[in-house]
C-alpha cells in the first residue's frame, strides 16, 4: 500500500501565488463611475476570479474629462501597481489612457492594454473621428506605442457614442493589435466584459 503524502510544513513551502493586478480606467459622464462603469468592473472581477485584484479609481470631475487631470490619477495608480500590471480602459477613459502611455514618460510597464469603446481622436477640423481637442491624434499615438505590451481593442457593434467604424481607424492606427467587434453590444458591452476577462487570462 502506496505511504501517505506528506504535506511540508506551511514555513517550507514556496511562496504563495499573489493576485495579478489590474487597473481599470472609467469612461466619462456624470455618474459613470458609480452607475455605468461599476457594472463593468463588476463583470470583469467575477470573470476573472479570485487570481486577479482590480484597481478601480474616480476620475475626478468625470462629468467633463480634463485629460491633464486624469492622466495624473492614472500615472498614481501605474505608479502604485508597479510593472506587470494588466490595464483596461473604458471610452474616453481609454482614449486618455493610450495617450498617456504614449508620452514615454511614466516609469512601469503593463502586461497589457485591454480597451472598450475607445474613440478615435483626429485631427481637428479632420473629418475622421472624434476632434482631438487636448489629446493628441490617435494615429500620432499608435505610432508611439508600436512596441512594447500587446494591445486589444473590444467595439459592440450597437454603439450609438462611438460609431462602430472607429474600429476601422484604430485598426490601421494600431496594426499589431487584436480587434474584437461584437455583434448586439452596445457602448457598455452590454455590461459583459467575459471576452476582455478571457484575453486578460490567456496573457498567462
Amino acid at each position: 500500500m502506496a505511504s501517505a503524502r506528506k504535506l511540508r510544513p506551511i514555513h517550507e513551502r514556496g511562496p504563495e501565488r499573489q493576485p495579478k493586478k489590474v487597473l481599470f480606467v472609467q469612461g466619462g459622464g456624470q455618474g459613470t463611475h458609480d452607475s455605468w462603469d461599476d457594472k463593468l468592473v463588476a463583470s470583469l472581477e467575477t470573470a476573472l476570479g479570485a487570481g486577479y485584484t482590480v484597481s478601480y479609481p474616480r476620475m475626478p470631475k468625470e462629468e467633463e474629462p480634463d485629460p491633464a487631470t486624469w492622466k495624473k490619477t492614472i500615472d498614481r495608480e501605474l505608479r502604485r501597481l508597479g510593472d506587470g500590471a494588466i490595464v483596461v480602459g473604458h471610452s474616453i477613459g481609454a482614449a486618455i489612457l493610450v495617450d498617456h502611455l504614449a508620452d514615454e514618460t511614466w516609469p512601469v510597464r503593463p502586461a497589457g492594454l485591454f480597451l472598450v469603446a475607445t474613440p478615435f481622436m483626429g485631427r481637428d477640423g479632420g473629418g475622421e473621428g472624434w476632434p482631438s481637442g487636448e489629446l493628441r491624434p490617435t494615429r500620432e499615438v499608435g505610432a508611439s506605442l508600436s512596441d512594447g505590451a500587446p494591445i486589444y481593442f473590444y467595439q459592440g457593434l450597437d454603439d450609438d457614442t462611438v460609431p462602430p467604424s472607429h474600429a476601422d481607424l484604430l485598426a490601421h492606427a494600431f496594426p499589431r493589435a487584436t480587434i474584437h467587434r461584437l455583434k448586439g453590444r452596445n457602448h457598455q458591452l452590454s455590461d459583459d466584459l467575459t471576452e476582455i476577462a478571457r484575453d486578460i487570462q490567456r496573457l498567462e
